[in-house]
């Protein structure tokens, strides 16, 4: 079987890919998984560690060829507000439920939840639903393949990390 042990950034390759896969951004996140790119190339991902892929990455397989990512569109909503300061405290209640969020200039993108969308939408958000692709910001915990992962439930209850809290971090690259 092809394996794939570099993912060469965007931008950093020219050979013309011999496949792509169009995966979601949880499929994007992984160590070692088993693939079928859109055209039928089979290969195992063997990486040293859980790595983002990134839309426009390749993918060098074993026998030299590569297999370019695509970002899949995922049922998302964009976030906005009419004011900055409304903004603000948006941001933090999401950040708060350490919900994974794109980041842009006027609007905050969520994976589509109808109960953080009222939630927002009570804080004076502007919810509206689109089809895109999500890339998340990475942060604090992102680094060096660690994904730092909580099971909140969305009862839209803020919660407070104090010094004595336990943070257990997985690795979810399989």
């Amino acid at each position: 079987m092809l394996t794939v042990h570099e993912v060469i950034p965007h931008g950093h390759w020219s050979s013309p890919a011999a496949d792509h896969i169009t995966l979601d951004h949880d499929a994007r996140h992984r160590r070692r998984w088993y693939y079928t790119a859109d055209h039928g190339t089979a290969f195992l991902l063997d990486l040293a560690r859980a790595t983002v892929l990134n839309h426009g990455d390749a993918l060098q397989l074993s026998d030299g060829r590569l297999v370019e990512v695509l970002a899949a569109p995922e049922a998302l909503v964009e976030v906005a507000a009419d004011s900055p300061a409304t903004m603000i405290r948006l941001a933090w209640h999401i950040g708060n439920r350490h919900l994974p969020a794109e980041l842009h200039p006027h609007a905050i993108r969520l994976r589509d939840d109808h109960v953080i969308n009222a939630m927002l939408e009570g804080l004076g958000a502007t919810v509206t639903k689109i089809e895109a692709p999500f890339t998340p910001e990475g942060g604090a915990y992102s680094g060096g393949g660690h994904h730092h992962h909580h099971d909140h439930a969305h009862d839209g209850h803020g919660h407070h990390h104090g010094h004595d809290d336990d943070h257990h971090h997985h690795d979810h690259a399989g």
